[in-house]
């Protein structure tokens, strides 16, 4: 990194730091208990340029990279997962209309992300489960565009969002992998979702997406028909992000448990709970733990910029590999780490409070597409050469 990337770098640190102590750190725990979307978190976010992370500074961007992307959603996860994930799949969707589309969809969709507009990607369907890059439905050609009728079963940001960006079948599809993404704004009278009550990261809204008739221009298709399967290839935010979020939260499990030890007295024994060697042990599970997701994180995203900025169309295959092994790690280690968390604060930690949001936001991971086993199996069939198309029909 030189010394411009450095000073960038730096001054990223520093504004992220601010809004996590004015804004994000103070409504975490109100974002989790009342299930409120963090729509302010955001703005406040866009208000430092930070939603603009990736994109270049003539839309009114950062250019910063994926380590400055990563580190901000570190940091924005240690606090509060809800936000650090709606935050990831908004650069998702920035990204994807950044690199696969037009001039005229950058000044459109783009310009006002500056402004506080955000979006996120809408992928996955019933029908095809975890395998979010699978789709059943399919867009419908109409003499001005297009038509979509089909549902998502989840989507972050659903009904928040300024504008999705919907993954569906090209009108004549022809195989699995013969897929269109399409832009399609908020505020279209045919978008509708559903309520979001789940055990973890309650503020991120991931509820179901349903298009009815909804009219498409030919201007809001993102990198032509059949462009689908290039886009998922592609994504390196959104593997990257989820990976961030979970490391992030790591940090702030060990963070508190830390505090946590050093506080609390048994006072009928003049000990603290530092004072007893399973207690010790258990802390220091957890710091090596943390230690070992954020040293693979550091080298991973290091990795992504310095590929890229040698002008590569897309990641090293090994380092894609890399950032899928990533997800599974980190989303386990840090269930390793709040169940230690557990542990060590017993009662207080399962009463309502940060640990216990913690506990129940860090299971979201291991289910987040692909879910971790599914994940695996992938991965394993690309290590002993099977095959490396997500699209060939399981086993």
């Amino acid at each position: 990194m030189d010394n411009k990337q450095e000073t960038k770098l730096a001054s990223i640190h520093s504004l992220i730091d601010e809004v996590m102590e004015q804004t994000i750190a103070p409504s975490a725990d109100q974002t989790d208990r009342e299930r409120i979307f963090p729509k302010a978190n955001m703005q406040a976010l866009a208000e430092k340029g930070l939603n603009g992370i990736l994109l270049p500074e003539e839309l009114g961007g950062l250019a910063a990279g994926y380590k400055a992307f990563s580190v901000i959603v570190e940091k924005i996860a240690a606090h509060c997962p809800s936000t650090g994930l709606v935050y990831t799949m908004h650069v998702e969707a920035a990204d994807a209309i950044y690199r696969f589309g037009t001039e005229e969809q950058h000044e459109k969709w783009l310009k006002p992300v500056q402004d506080g507009w955000f979006g996120t990607t809408s992928t996955s369907e019933r029908a095809s489960g975890g395998r979010y890059w699978i789709n059943t439905s399919q867009a419908k050609r109409t003499p001005n565009g297009y038509e979509l009728n089909l549902e998502k079963s989840f989507t972050t940001s659903s009904g928040y969002a300024d504008f999705y960006i919907i993954q569906t079948g090209t009108p004549d599809k022809v195989s699995a992998d013969d897929l269109s993404y399409f832009i399609i704004e908020g505020s279209d009278p045919g978008l509708s979702w559903g309520s979001w009550d789940a055990l973890g990261v309650k503020g991120n809204h991931s509820s179901s997406l349903t298009l009815q008739s909804v009219q498409v221009p030919e201007e809001s298709l993102l990198g032509g028909e059949g462009a689908g399967r290039s886009i998922v290839e592609g994504s390196i935010a959104y593997l990257l992000g989820l990976g961030s979020v979970w490391t992030g939260l790591a940090g702030g499990i060990v963070k508190e448990i830390t505090t946590y030890c050093r506080r609390n007295h048994h006072r009928d024994i003049g000990k603290s709970l530092g004072d007893y060697q399973v207690i010790r042990a258990l802390l220091a599970k957890a710091v090596i733990q943390h230690k070992g997701l954020t040293a693979w994180l550091n080298q991973l995203r290091d990795e992504i910029d310095q590929q890229l900025n040698r002008g590569l169309d897309k990641l090293h295959p090994a380092t894609q590999q890399d950032l899928l092994s990533f997800k599974i790690h980190a989303s386990e280690t840090v269930n390793e780490i709040a169940q230690i968390a557990m542990d060590i604060t017993g009662g207080y930690g399962y009463k309502i409070g940060k640990l216990e949001r913690f506990y129940r936001d860090a299971r979201a991971g291991i289910v987040m597409g692909p879910s971790n086993n599914l994940a695996r199996d992938i991965l394993a069939k690309q290590i002993v050469g099977l095959s490396d198309d997500l699209w060939e029909e399981t086993s």
